[in-house]
């Protein structure tokens, strides 16, 4: 079993990060392999609306010159996709929005091969934008078919400053009960 986390942050260790590693430790305690991608180390291009994933079909975006491809391959090779990001003006961030358009479109001119992947969406705000932010990551799960997982609180931690996720205790505990209900997900999805 594999769940990949895609951390949309800027900051390498920042609060959605170690938010993410939370959950990550989570599922390694369980016997699960994961990987966490940084997106924005490869500073993706937006989509162009070329169409030439509709053309061809593929399940690739015909641009090469970024990691996009290599991170759909992550996606469609994991049982579980984790998706975290900050809140930035009540949205996820820019490369997490490219990342999210690009294999939207590919997947939806491939025959949707998320579809039935175990999801769960992780964001950080400072104040407000939460909510608007992990609805847009969760709708987008949603729209590619995928089963996604909740908590209770919802994984809407707060945090400005360095390692400031860590004082949300409630958020914290969502973060384990999540990956928790993912491995459950998965296995029942398997009929383990």
């Amino acid at each position: 079993m594999k769940i990949v986390a895609f951390n949309g942050s800027p900051r390498l260790l920042g609060n959605t990060g170690g938010a993410l590693n939370v959950v990550l430790d989570e599922l390694e305690k369980e016997g699960v392999e994961t990987e966490h991608v940084h997106v924005y180390e490869s500073m993706m291009n937006p989509c162009n609306n070329c169409n030439s994933c509709e053309i061809r079909g593929d399940g690739r975006c015909i641009n090469e010159d970024d990691r996009m491809n290599e991170y759909m391959g992550m996606m469609l090779e994991a049982d579980g996709i984790i998706l975290g990001s900050p809140s930035y003006f009540g949205s996820c961030s820019a490369q997490m929005k490219i990342l999210l358009e690009r294999v939207g479109y590919v997947s939806m001119f491939c025959g949707q091969p998320l579809a039935r992947k175990i999801g769960g969406a992780v964001v950080v705000h400072d104040h407000d934008g939460g909510m608007s932010t992990y609805t847009e990551l969760v709708g987008w799960m949603l729209r590619n078919r995928m089963m996604v997982c909740g908590s209770s609180p919802l994984t809407i931690l707060s945090g400005k400053g360095p390692g400031d996720y860590e004082k949300d205790r409630k958020g914290c505990d969502a973060l384990r009960s999540l990956a928790r209900d993912m491995v459950w997900a998965i296995e029942s999805s398997k009929g383990l």
